[in-house]
């Protein structure tokens, strides 16, 4: 499978949790965003839901972590 590359994940995850906490904006245009960068995250981690994207994008960031970590280590 596919993986989408770290800073992309990090940057979509980044877009997602920056539109989520607006307020106040115009409705319309925060919701298409939203709706666009959801879309994208599901498309990028191979999933059909927003929830699914989300889990998927941070579970494959913290492996590299943990990954480059052990490398460094070892």
């Amino acid at each position: 499978m596919l993986m989408a590359h770290p800073a992309v994940l990090e940057e979509l995850l980044r877009r997602y949790d920056d539109l989520k906490a607006e307020r106040g904006k115009d409705a319309g245009e925060m919701l298409r965003r939203l709706e666009d960068v959801s879309y994208t995250l599901c498309v990028a981690t191979g999933t059909r839901d927003i929830a699914s994207a989300l889990v998927a994008a941070r579970e494959q960031l913290r492996r590299l972590v943990r990954e480059e970590t052990s490398a460094v280590l070892s």
